[in-house]
């Protein structure tokens, strides 16, 4: 897709409108795919390789998939905008659920593995979005189209963990392991966005932003995205942002992967595990994205270094909660990673409005691009070292070990905050 022509559009408002419209629905239904995948590939990384260990490293896979690709994408959305960005992502993941689905009728951990990395295009896809809608957004509103976006996430994301049990029983159906079953709807589901986001993302939000600031609306010189990203670290407000997105992600990622695993430790009928699971994950995704809109309303109206300072004493509430729940306790376990969705949406929403308003228009989706990739190497390394320690201490030693993350937050929130006083 070629950079659109100029453009002889003035009045940016329904503009802005119409793209958060299409960004919202895109995301909304990109959810179910999303979160119908992480409700069963941990159990299904569990069933291929035959150990609980393994069990994070299906979802780890998905996790590092959205941090490396998170880049190249990026690099797209520079170039020709960022329906084409986004497009090509849905396409990628559509071809992780097919590799997925093959790898689970092999019983293949590898290729499990590889399927699972290029899925994690759609998470890539639907954290760049909420970038998208900040592209035409004024900086006094830019909390505010950022969560609106990611709100939009709840519809598909609530449903998708509870259409696990119906996707297993589609994959008996087609003769494939009963897991695999979530990754045709997946697949299905990504393609439909794909096209949607193509046909109805016009004008393109970045291209006409850049028009709108002076340029030609091309794309401007290649800049590395460690140059990018040294450009958020110099303002004491972009690096707070780029911490607190990085720890929110991982302390969420640690402790949410492994909630389905320690809940098959209560013992039952698949089947009613997992209808259990998706519950409890409907809930902590509720957390994520129902109330995200409250979150960026504080960000433009109290401070986004506020609302940071609130995620992570919520997170803190989460790992206590949880950490102490039992397999089988699934209403505490449902209220900790309530409260972890809702730390990870305060954390999520301040940082990237803190990352998108400290470079101009023209760094951002090479810094966005880089601070994605960084959030993702860190929820990665969290549920890479997920598995271990659930083996090694129980689900009380992988919620205290993601508590810990939010020290250098606090820090980095202090000296931050200092450092903003005295400009004053």
């Amino acid at each position: 897709m070629r950079p659109e022509a100029g453009s002889a559009v003035t009045d940016v408002a329904p503009v802005q409108r119409r793209t958060v419209r299409v960004l919202s629905g895109s995301v909304a239904l990109a959810g179910l795919g999303v979160t119908v995948g992480i409700t069963a590939g941990g159990l299904l990384a569990r069933d291929v390789a035959g150990t609980d260990s393994a069990a994070g490293l299906g979802q780890t896979a998905g996790v590092l998939g959205a941090a490396v690709l998170a880049v190249p994408l990026a690099r797209i959305s520079a170039v020709a905008g960022r329906r084409a960005g986004l497009a090509v992502g849905y396409l990628v993941s559509v071809v992780g659920a097919l590799v997925t689905v093959a790898a689970a009728a092999a019983s293949s951990l590898l290729l499990l593995v590889a399927g699972l990395f290029l899925f994690g295009a759609a998470t890539a896809c639907g954290l760049q979005a909420r970038y998208a809608a900040a592209d035409l957004a004024t900086p006094e509103h830019r909390g505010r189209a950022l969560s609106l976006v990611v709100w939009a996430t709840t519809v598909g994301s609530v449903l998708g963990p509870n259409l696990a049990a119906p996707g297993a029983r589609l994959g008996t159906a087609l003769g494939l392991p009963a897991l695999a079953g979530a990754f045709v709807v997946s697949g299905v589901v990504f393609a439909v966005v794909a096209l949607v986001l193509a046909a109805l993302l016009r004008p393109d939000p970045l291209l006409l932003a850049r028009r709108l600031g002076g340029g030609a609306g091309g794309a401007p010189p290649r800049t590395p995205t460690g140059t990018a990203l040294r450009a958020v670290w110099s303002s004491p407000a972009g690096r707070l942002g780029l911490v607190a997105v990085v720890v929110a992600h991982a302390v969420m990622v640690g402790v949410m992967v492994m909630t389905p695993v320690h809940m098959g430790h209560a013992g039952g009928a698949e089947d009613a595990v997992l209808r259990v699971v998706g519950l409890v994950i409907s809930v902590h995704v509720a957390g994520m994205y129902l109330f995200s809109p409250l979150a960026g309303a504080l960000a433009d109206r109290i401070g986004a270094p506020a609302v940071v300072a609130l995620g992570g004493l919520l997170l803190l509430a989460a790992t206590a909660v949880a950490g102490t729940a039992g397999p089988a306790q699934s209403v505490r376990l449902g209220t900790g990673l309530l409260l972890l969705g809702l730390g990870w949406s305060c954390g999520l929403i301040a940082g990237s409005t803190l990352v998108t308003g400290a470079v101009d228009a023209d760094l951002r989706p090479t810094a966005q691009g880089g601070t994605d990739l960084l959030m993702g190497l860190g929820a990665a390394l969290a549920g890479v070292v997920g598995g271990p320690l659930l083996a090694a201490g129980g689900f009380g030693l992988v919620s205290a070990v993601s508590a810990a993350l939010v020290l250098p937050l606090a820090v980095v929130w202090a000296t931050s905050t200092r450092a903003a006083a005295r400009t004053r």
